[in-house]
């Protein structure tokens, strides 16, 4: 029996640093393999601030509020990180961030655009699952890396609008520092992918997807499973996931056990003018 993980600030502050750096090591990633795309990120009053191109969804903020409450002039430092690279300004904020910033934000002219359940769940004590049969579940290794990518693509392939970004952020992201991509195999056949990041005994589970023909077959129990049983034997005592409120992936997220720690915030700044 696991000991009990309470909801505090805490653990958000792990949960939050956690994607934070996942997010940090992506953006390193995509500078050095396309040096002139301006890809980098700084850190103010505690929030890791990247630019990860005008249409990553790593371009925003993480931990705003959260490590400490920003002043009127770091608020400028950071909207000014963005303004300078053209790029929209959005916050991903956790409601155990300081009272103090959201009157900030709304005298700033921010407005909500997006939900995320942040999950999570005790490594310590957790019984192994299974593997559906027929499914073989690895951990990429180098000279797969592209196979994975592919799959990565696939997956989104129906989704015209995010198509070519999850192809290209699939690119970056095999090449993280801190990820280990994972792939699931129905009898020698890529057929989903997921990735996992570990940073301060958290696992952050992220970038799960299944090609639309093998869909319904377990391969994303399965991804989750082993990319638990990596977590736990790499030392981890926490698995994090990020989800759509309401949606299939938070659900069965919550059937493994996984608990929503809080409601995150995206905040966007208004277009001035």
């Amino acid at each position: 029996m696991h000991s009990q993980v309470l909801t505090d600030h805490g653990l958000a502050c792990r949960l939050e640093r956690t994607e934070a750096e996942a997010n940090a090591r992506l953006v390193e990633s995509r500078a050095r393999l396309t040096p002139d795309s301006g890809a980098g990120w700084i850190e103010v009053a505690g929030a890791y601030v990247m630019y990860d191109g005008p249409h990553s969804p790593c371009t925003q903020t993480f931990g705003l509020g959260l490590f400490a409450v920003p002043t009127a002039a770091e608020m400028d430092r950071i909207e000014e990180f963005f303004r300078e690279r053209n790029a929209a300004v959005f916050h991903e904020v956790s409601p155990i961030a300081d009272k103090a910033l959201l009157p900030m934000l709304n005298e700033r002219g921010y407005r909500p655009v997006e939900f995320t359940s942040v999950m999570f769940l005790p490594l310590e004590g957790r019984a192994a699952g299974t593997v559906g049969i027929g499914l073989r579940v690895r951990a990429v290794e180098e000279k797969d890396r592209e196979i994975w990518v592919r799959t990565v693509a696939e997956g989104w392939s129906e989704y015209a609008e995010f198509a070519d970004v999850m192809l290209e952020l699939a690119r970056v992201a095999a090449r993280r520092e801190n990820g280990v991509p994972f792939l699931v195999e129905l009898d020698g056949l890529p057929i989903a992918s997921g990735d996992l990041a570990i940073h301060d005994r958290v696992a952050l589970l992220a970038g799960a997807s299944t090609v639309a023909a093998w869909r319904r077959r377990g391969a994303q129990n399965a991804l989750l499973e082993s990319r638990l049983q990596y977590a736990a034997k790499a030392g981890c005592d926490l698995a994090m996931f990020g989800a759509e409120p309401g949606s299939a992936s938070q659900r069965n997220a919550e059937r493994q056990g996984f608990r929503i720690a809080y409601t995150r915030v995206k905040f966007g700044l208004a277009p001035q003018g």
